[in-house]
């Protein structure tokens, strides 16, 4: 079974899994985004016969001679049509139901496939083979009347379907005479037909998905991919606690390692408090209001639980676990072979005083948005005010920066920055909400921070602002001075840097996140992230047809299924690392709406 991040995520805030280009499940965990993967063919085994025999769910076809995919318009629901030498066709739909019923949505630990022939009678085996412990063994089996349960692990599941029973236990090749449809879900029982039912879910999941992408404000220009990243955003959110993932799955490599190679593979299944600000903040931008208030609930549990000490953690698991322990998982040899596989992860241990300005960040909003439906109250503020507290105190102090070096601290301007713009912030709230005196704090707080910035991070020798207190280094965030407020595009201070850090960082059409050796030496492959933050800089600073030039290769870069992972080869052929990633797809998103031409342009 090859190994490649041309991956379709389907999903509904609860389940979630990634099917390949030949139509087969290779990647899904269960409980939750952060379980145990029971289909995880996508990180191999421990030898490579589990590669090919377990972890998956495929519909093979006998003689195949081609498939073609794409999603249903405007959804997060997938077609595969496959056709067979001798001209039959048959088409897989795929999808996670999610609807309103009962006066609440509908979103199950289920995914359901529907198959159907189209043209003469394919020739299809259904091979359903679940793991658990991380690859350590098949699940086991028991069968009834018109299910088979799938035991082990953290979860039970029950296919249930109206195609023959023995045939997908024993794996026999059988003839596609009508549509079969395959639901498989909790352990319990169907109390319907599954035929009439799974068309009414792929149904009113198509209505949902069609009408939620109708609420967005979405740029004239390059609407596609902009919806689909938003749509594929939405489905990193774990929408029963409002967290937001990083990624969908664990130890994607950043780039490619050979023998005895250490792999930057790290387990990206949880809600890091700066990427789901980021996530937050682009969908804003399209009005989807409904995941800002959901990850807002998220935020205050966890501004509820932050003990006598203050300290906040830069990760915490989807349902505000604060220990990450981050281990080896054995079984799974991982993608391409390219071990380690690692669940959890140890950034949870690390000190990020980013952390503080993007809880303001993300909550600053409520203040002033009438559309929600809880906005934020002055008791919301006194809660955000101890989280202002140790930002100023905290903001020249050393950290492990947004990068997450496990081997070194330093004061880094990023971080100090977004510890100003937590006080600067809670400003704008105090004044919203007619407190004077608080506003008169804060602000006199955000000046201090701003005193030490100009006066730390300007390296007066190279005329530009320096990664850390008093030092000549580079990285890419500094680009987001502008993206907060503390500088303008035309400051020449800032247009001096943002020079810099394009003539250091970028590598032919890409950006590195910083160019010095870290934990495991130089990096190999750029950052697509910050390959977008170039384009905004390129944007405000006036070079337009650059900026578009730019973003259109980007987006070029992208899965057929029209999303980007973490990192990219510097020659831009190959994607690497955690698919599909929530920051470039941020990216994307913010680019498009800084870029497009207005929508008046076409009255």
């Amino acid at each position: 079974m090859s190994q490649s991040l041309e991956l379709f995520p389907i999903g509904n805030c609860a389940a979630s899994a990634l099917i390949d280009e030949a139509g087969r499940y290779v990647w899904a965990c269960a409980p939750r985004v952060d379980g145990d993967p029971f289909f995880s063919a996508l990180l191999g085994g421990s030898d490579p016969a589990d590669e090919a025999t377990h972890g998956h769910w495929t519909i093979e076809v006998a003689d195949q001679a081609s498939t073609t995919q794409a999603y249903l318009r405007n959804t997060p629901i997938l077609r595969t049509e496959i056709l067979d030498a001798q001209g039959a066709r048959l088409e897989i739909i795929d999808f996670c139901p999610r609807y309103r019923q009962f006066g609440r949505i509908y979103r199950p630990l289920a995914f359901v496939r529907l198959i159907r022939p189209l043209q003469g009678t394919p020739r299809i085996c259904i091979k359903l083979r679940p793991m658990v412990d991380y690859g350590a063994a098949p699940a086991s089996t028991t069968m009834g009347s018109n299910h088979i349960r799938y035991v082990g692990g953290e979860t039970t599941l029950r296919l249930t379907t109206d195609g023959p029973v023995s045939h997908v236990l024993d794996e026999r090749i059988f003839r596609l005479e009508a549509p079969i449809a395959l639901f498989l879900g909790p352990d319990e029982g169907f109390g319907s037909d599954i035929t009439t039912t799974s068309g009414r879910m792929l149904r009113e999941t198509t209505d949902y998905w069609r009408h939620w992408v109708r609420t967005l404000s979405t740029p004239l220009e390059w609407q596609a991919a902009v919806i689909r990243s938003a749509i594929t955003l939405k489905l990193c959110a774990h929408e029963d606690t409002g967290a937001i993932v990083a990624a969908l799955t664990t130890s994607i490599p950043e780039h490619a390692v050979g023998p005895g190679e250490d792999a930057r593979n790290w387990d990206y299944r949880f809600c890091w408090l700066r990427d789901a600000y980021y996530v937050v903040q682009a969908l804003n931008r399209l009005g989807a209001a409904d995941m800002l208030e959901n990850y807002l609930a998220y935020l205050r549990n966890l501004v509820d639980q932050v003990g006598e000490d203050g300290r906040v953690q830069p990760v915490y698991g989807v349902g505000l676990e604060p220990v990450l322990t981050e281990r080896i998982a054995p079984h799974l040899s991982g993608y391409r072979g390219m071990g380690p596989v690692r669940i959890g992860n140890q950034a949870h241990e690390h000190q990020q005083y980013d952390v503080f300005g993007q809880i303001v960040l993300s909550t600053v909003q409520a203040f002033f948005d009438e559309r929600l439906l809880r906005p934020a109250s002055i008791d919301d503020f006194c809660a955000l005010e101890p989280v202002g507290e140790r930002a100023f105190e905290l903001h020249d102090k050393p950290d492990a920066s947004l990068w997450e070096f496990r081997g070194r601290e330093a004061v880094h301007t990023y971080s100090s920055v977004m510890c100003w713009a937590a006080c600067d912030r809670l400003g704008n709230a105090a004044h919203r909400l007619g407190l004077a005196d608080r506003a008169a704090f804060w602000n006199g707080r955000a000046a201090q921070i701003r005193t030490t910035i100009e006066r730390e991070a300007w390296n007066e020798t190279l005329g530009r602002y320096a990664s850390t207190f008093g030092g000549d280094q580079l990285d890419a965030s500094l680009l987001q001075l502008v993206d907060v407020r503390f500088c303008s595009p035309t400051d020449p201070r800032m247009v001096a840097t943002m020079e810099a850090v394009e003539q250091g960082l970028r590598r032919g059409e890409f950006m590195l996140r910083y160019a010095l050796p870290d934990d495991f030496g130089e990096p190999k492959t750029a950052f697509n992230f910050c390959t977008f933050w170039l384009i905004e800089a390129l944007q405000l600073s006036g070079r337009s047809d650059e900026a578009r030039d730019l973003f259109e290769e980007m987006l070029s870069r992208r899965t057929k299924a029209g999303l980007l992972s973490e990192d990219i080869t510097f020659d831009g052929k190959e994607l690497w690392g955690n698919y599909p990633q929530t920051y470039s797809l941020v990216g994307l998103i913010n680019c498009a709406t800084l870029l497009s031409k207005p929508w008046s342009s076409v009255r």
